[in-house]
């Protein structure tokens, strides 16, 4: 079963559709959607006793196993509704951190996954498991049922945290020095960024004939694939690297534990941001990656909006015009329109690329730190034509 809270925050997915996306990813299959709106979380059960019994009652008429909430819960409130409900009871953070667990194919995705697992389980220690009830019995020892199985499970826990975290900064030296030798071959980086199931996969193979796996689901992809896109136009090689997906309220534990993946995208000379334009709420997708984007400090990277699917668009949303420039957080980039499944307006993004490539020869290499911002100007003879979004 699918719970959403609406309490004024400013988007509310009303439909739950994402959170359904997200369920089918980790093999749910969803029997019921219950939506709910409060002035403020209730303390103990986040939803109030009323509507928790509510839940209890059309859980047990679907033969429900488990209830997963799109808000993100405190370790109290999820251990009272296992407690009220006699399910299991999940939010939003562990079902990606599920997701990405099942999807990490190299040794740096596990290990990022791990750590993002570790972070999550270190705050929900405290009675979760009848295990931590044990405690030797005699006199003179401190402290509740419990606590002593809690603090070494703690202290596990935090040395575990420790080992990955020097792991994945192993990793990260090593990635470091793969660039450094790319920067000095002088090669031009380009990253694909965008919301999760946007078609990043999809278009890295028309682009670079590769056979990265792509499917219809969120997260297909959470290791980083790079490939050399040769580019014709200007006789030269780039690297594209196919990077982890975004999505809305993105666990900030995964965002510090993808940090060695998401490098890429702040280190790179240019950035396709890939837009599921069929998609209802893609101006709002938008926002979401940029704000992971200014997390990881890459806004000022040079950016290409890349407003994918237009195959699945109605005849009367066709664009115009394979490529204008709009306004992207006060900044004027160029967007272009593919169909990464049939191959249309991919000469042209391929020319776009060749653009920045050219510019680059002309203006000084900096470091992605010294970067500042710039854009890539239209080669049309006539004015861009200008939209704001």
């Amino acid at each position: 079963m699918l719970v959403g809270v609406d309490i004024g925050q400013p988007r509310f997915d009303a439909t739950l559709d994402e959170l359904a996306l997200l369920a089918e990813s980790a093999g749910y299959r969803v029997c019921d959607r219950v939506v709910c709106r409060r002035r403020a979380p209730d303390a103990a059960l986040y939803i109030g006793r009323g509507k928790a019994d509510e839940i209890k009652a059309l859980a047990a008429a679907h033969g429900a196993s488990e209830v997963l909430f799109d808000q993100a819960l405190s370790p109290a409130q999820q251990r009272n509704l296992e407690s009220h409900l006699g399910l299991a009871v999940n939010d939003r953070i562990l079902l990606i951190l599920e997701i990405f667990a099942r999807r990490a194919r190299s040794h740096e995705g596990k290990l990022q996954v791990e750590l993002a697992r570790l972070q999550y389980l270190s705050t929900r220690l405290v009675r979760r498991w009848t295990h931590l009830e044990r405690q030797s019995g005699g006199i003179g020892l401190r402290g509740g049922p419990g606590e002593t199985q809690i603090e070494l499970d703690r202290r596990m826990i935090a040395q575990a945290i420790q080992r990955t975290r020097e792991r994945l900064e192993r990793v990260k030296r090593q990635r470091q020095t793969q660039r450094r030798q790319r920067q000095r071959r002088g090669t031009f980086n380009v990253s694909l960024v965008g919301y999760t199931n946007a078609g990043k996969s999809t278009l890295f193979n028309a682009l670079v004939k590769a056979n990265a796996y792509a499917a219809d689901q969120l997260f297909a992809t959470l290791d980083t694939t790079t490939r050399q896109l040769y580019l014709g136009e200007v006789g030269v090689s780039v690297s594209l690297s196919d990077t982890v997906g975004f999505i809305r309220d993105l666990p900030h534990t995964l965002v510090e534990a993808f940090a060695a993946t998401l490098q890429e995208a702040r280190d790179a000379d240019l950035l396709l941001h890939v837009v599921d334009v069929a998609g209802p709420q893609h101006p709002e997708q938008i926002g979401d990656v940029q704000r992971v984007l200014r997390e990881i400090g890459a806004t000022e990277v040079p950016q290409v909006l890349v407003f994918n699917k237009i195959d699945a668009l109605p005849p009367e949303r066709q664009p115009r015009r394979g490529r204008d420039v709009v306004e992207l957080d006060g900044r004027t980039v160029p967007r272009i329109f593919v169909s990464a499944r049939t191959g249309a307006g991919l000469g042209t993004l391929r020319a776009v690329i060749a653009e920045a490539v050219c510019a680059a020869r002309f203006s000084p290499r900096t470091q992605p730190e010294d970067r500042q911002l710039g854009t890539i100007e239209s080669s049309d003879h006539e004015p861009p034509q200008r939209t704001h979004e």
